[in-house]
Parts: C-alpha cells; sequence; structure tokens
C-alpha cells in the first residue's frame, strides 16, 4: 500500500543498484515514490567531493539515502583496511557536505554494526556505540561508518540537518555478493555446500572455531525498516535494526548445509580468526520510534537465499 508522504517526494538512493539498495529501491517503489534517482558509481564517483555535489544538484532530492559503501567479509578487512577506511570515510563525508549545500531536506545514512566495541553486553544497545574499541578485523570500517553518524548529530547541531543513522545487523538474501573472496559469511558457506555437493566432495573447511555468535536479517526486511525509518524516525539517536536472533557460526553452517543439500562433514580451521565473540542487538528502539520489526524466520530466508543462488547462471 502507498504512503502519501513518499508520493509527494523525490529520492537519490547512493548504492541503489547494490545488494542492499536495490531491495530499498523496491520498496521505496512500493510505497508509492515515483522519483526516485540510482547514480551509478561509473558516472559519480562519490570519493570525488565535486561528482557528489554534482549528484545532489542534478538529482535535487527530498530524501537523500547513502547505501554506497565499500564492503567485505573479514578476509577483505584484513587484506585492505585503509581502503576500506578511506572509501567508506571520504563516500560519506562527500555526500554528507553535498547535501548540506544543496539544502537537502532529509538525509538518511546506514552504519554498521561492526562499529560497537569489540566486547559489547548483549544485546547490544545503541547506548553501547562508545564503551570500547570495535574488533580489529573490521575497526577501520566501522570506525569510518561511526564517524559519519558523528557529522550527521554535528550537521544537525551547527546547520539544522534533518539526518537519520540506521545500522544494520549482518544482512543476507538475493542479489548478495557470492564471490568467494569479498563474501560475507552467509553467501560464502551457500557457496561452498552448492559447489561442494554439485562437485561430490566430501568435505568443507569453514575459518574459525564456529563458537562465536551472529546475528542475520533478511534484506527485504531491512529494506522495508530503513524506508519506514526514513519517514517516521525523528532525533539525532543511532538506530539498530536487526532481527533479534542469535546464532552460533556453527549451527549456522549447518543449517545451510541441510538447506542446501550438501551431506558431506564440516571441518574447522581454527588458524582463521573468529572475529567478533558474539552480536546480537537490541531492537527496540527501532519498534518504538517506528513501529518496525524484522519478519522473515531465519530458516526461511536462507532457503529463499539458495534458491536464487541455484538459479544464477
Amino acid at each position: 500500500m502507498g504512503s502519501e508522504y513518499w508520493r509527494r517526494r523525490r529520492v537519490c538512493v547512493t548504492g541503489g543498484a547494490g545488494f542492499l539498495g536495490r531491495h530499498v529501491v523496491e520498496a521505496l517503489r512500493e510505497a508509492g515514490c515515483g522519483e526516485v534517482a540510482v547514480p551509478r558509481s561509473a558516472d559519480f564517483d562519490l570519493r570525488d567531493a565535486d561528482a557528489a555535489r554534482q549528484l545532489l544538484k542534478q538529482t535535487r532530492p527530498d530524501v537523500l539515502i547513502h547505501l554506497a559503501a565499500r564492503v567485505g567479509g573479514i578476509g577483505a578487512n584484513r587484506r585492505h583496511p585503509g581502503l576500506f577506511f578511506h572509501d567508506n570515510l571520504a563516500m560519506g563525508l562527500n555526500v554528507v557536505e553535498a547535501a548540506r549545500l544543496a539544502g537537502t531536506p532529509r538525509v538518511v545514512v546506514t552504519g554498521t554494526i561492526c562499529s560497537y566495541p569489540r566486547v559489547t553486553p548483549v544485546p547490544f544497545r545503541e547506548t553501547d556505540l562508545w564503551s570500547g574499541y570495535p574488533e580489529e578485523t573490521n575497526a577501520p570500517y566501522g570506525i569510518a561508518k561511526k564517524a559519519l553518524l558523528v557529522m550527521l548529530q554535528s550537521y544537525r547541531q551547527e546547520h539544522g540537518m534533518d539526518g537519520a543513522f540506521f545500522m544494520p545487523v549482518n544482512l543476507y538474501g538475493p542479489h548478495d555478493n557470492f564471490d568467494p573472496e569479498q563474501s560475507h559469511v552467509i553467501p560464502a558457506i551457500i557457496r561452498k555446500c552448492v559447489e561442494a555437493r554439485r562437485a561430490g566432495a566430501p568435505s568443507i573447511t569453514c575459518w574459525g572455531t564456529g563458537s562465536p555468535t551472529r546475528e542475520f536479517l533478511y534484506v527485504k526486511d531491512c529494506a522495508e525498516a530503513i524506508v519506514r525509518g526514513a519517514e517516521l524516525h525523528q532525533g539525532p539517536e543511532p538506530v539498530n535494526i536487526g532481527s533479534g536472533r542469535e546464532i552460533t557460526i556453527r549451527e549456522l553452517v549447518e543449517t545451510i548445509a541441510r538447506l542446501a543439500r550438501f551431506g558431506g562433514t564440516i571441518a574447522w580451521d581454527a588458524s582463521q580468526p573468529d572475529g567478533q565473540p558474539r552480536r546480537c542487538l537490541d531492537t527496540s528502539r527501532a519498534r518504538e520510534s517506528f513501529g518496525w520489526t524484522a519478519t522473515t524466520p531465519l530458516e526461511e530466508g536462507l532457503a529463499r537465499t539458495i534458491a536464487w543462488f541455484e538459479r544464477e547462471p
């Protein structure tokens, strides 16, 4: 059902052709938004301040949703910490400043739960965000994103910018990145299991011990949260976006293997890092601020994602 709010607004979604972005664009159109600009990085390299200013000048959005990011799993973050820090901070700085110069009425930025301290009481509450240093393997990425929260809050104070900052948990779903060098845990394990089954391999090997816990959110649920929050959330405080369910990596891998029909054994390479020991969010602020809760059970979302991956050429 369409929303009067979105019918009357022009929206620009940076990263709108990416994994989360395409689902946000779809959710906006389902909400009745008739004018959604989706800039491509080939046309607007947001690491360049002039390109960001040109984007805002051309699109003149009522609502800017900044999703463009350089993302990857533990391996990619370990290999390229400087790149992850620079590109995410540069894009955010340039886009938010360009929005200020253009007088954009509403600016929405997505952060990451990688910004939380390595050891944070579970469930993570937004008030815990500054109580320690992030987990080292993805700290540059997490700190770059957290700096954009400070930017939005300071621009609200000095310039009156109406900004919102949402922190999604680990996402998964159709159109995820399944590249073995860059993917996050769910697409990486799906690919391993499907390819091992097709090849008749007797086993797969996974990083770490399998003991850490993570929380995962189906991407369509996240897109709904961002669109709803962009419309309804008021105030400078960051908002967790998650499912509220914690699962060990070992249980996750076993579930994916079963759903992907891989019958071999699962080995664990404990010489590789586990990452943050536990991740699970308190999502009460999203529920209280704009009435959102996740609706897709993990197994259902995993089954949809595996089916989508197996259909792809």
